[in-house]
């Protein structure tokens, strides 16, 4: 299998972010501003914006369109079996994801959840095990490695697949091995599930997209920001570990207070030996505003 095909099956995997990676018209951070520095997660931001723009104009011209039309014309009922299908395979890897996190209960609840679906929800079109209280519970080769300490690393926009880090990009290439595009013995039946999975994806998320035209002033920085966080809180099961903000910011330290004035010497108003003690109350006002770095 070549890079490139496993591109294009990588699209169902994050089509649920690759279609809210609109960003053509948003324009560069003035020069100077705080938005003009990349943030400590995203040093590649001037190429990642690129990419941005570029995966924009593919979903406007192709992926947008058709999911539209998709959501228009097949019924309701029809979308959510094809919705409960993939995800039902999906569950599969889950489940396996969970073992590997440590979190075996979690694991056995999807496999019985996977059995469930297969055998009394017609091979999963229906989805018995959520009326049943199994409810899906989504782990991914990314989480795994972020559990066993393994760091983001730097942000990433991929071309077509829309957010990463440099190891949720390892962790995908895992995940499409045991992806519902890997049933079909063909290049050709392979290519036809990614894009069900595609359009499927794209067309739940219409509304998501016109939401995100709405909220979002840089449509790429918060994208970035909500990525980032929403991976953060899947590591840690919704309940990630507080920490100071201001933790990883320096201390500023407070200007030297000059020298006082020899003792017994008094200066006129307005040269430098009278305004020593308020130079020196300021600066121990400003040391105490200052929080201390936590140790």
């Amino acid at each position: 299998m070549t890079m490139s095909v496993l591109s294009l099956r990588s699209l169902g995997l994050l089509a649920a972010v690759v279609v809210l990676t609109g960003c053509a018209s948003v324009p560069p951070a003035p020069a100077g501003s705080p938005a003009a520095a990349a943030a400590p997660a995203d040093p590649w931001e001037a190429w990642n914006r690129k990419v941005y723009s570029f995966n924009d104009a593919i979903d406007n011209a192709v992926v947008k369109p058709v999911a539209t039309a998709y959501r228009d014309v097949v019924p309701r009922l029809v979308r959510t079996g094809v919705s409960n299908f993939l995800g039902n395979i999906g569950d599969v890897w889950s489940a396996a994801n969970h073992v590997l996190q440590g979190k075996v209960a979690n694991g056995l609840e999807m496999g019985f959840r996977v059995m469930t679906n297969t055998l009394m929800g017609l091979g999963g079109v229906l989805d018995p095990a959520t009326e049943f209280g199994m409810q899906r519970r989504s782990e991914d080769f990314g989480q795994t490695l972020g559990v066993w300490g393994f760091g983001n690393g730097p942000y990433v926009m991929l071309p077509l697949l829309g957010p990463s880090t440099v190891r949720d990009s390892f962790g995908l290439l895992a995940d499409r091995q045991f992806s519902a595009a890997r049933l079909p013995t063909t290049d050709a039946g392979s290519y036809a599930v990614t894009a069900v999975e595609v359009v499927n994806l794209r067309a739940s998320l219409l509304d998501a997209s016109k939401l995100l035209d709405q909220v979002a002033l840089d449509r790429y920085s918060f994208l970035r920001d909500a990525y980032l966080q929403r991976r953060r809180d899947a590591i840690y099961d919704g309940a990630p570990p507080f920490e100071d903000e201001f933790a990883d910011e320096p201390a500023t330290a407070p200007a030297p207070a000059p020298a006082p004035a020899p003792a017994g010497k008094t200066e006129p108003a307005g040269k430098p030996g009278l305004q020593a003690p308020a130079a020196a109350a300021s600066a121990a006002a400003a040391q105490k505003a200052v929080p201390a770095p936590k140790k």
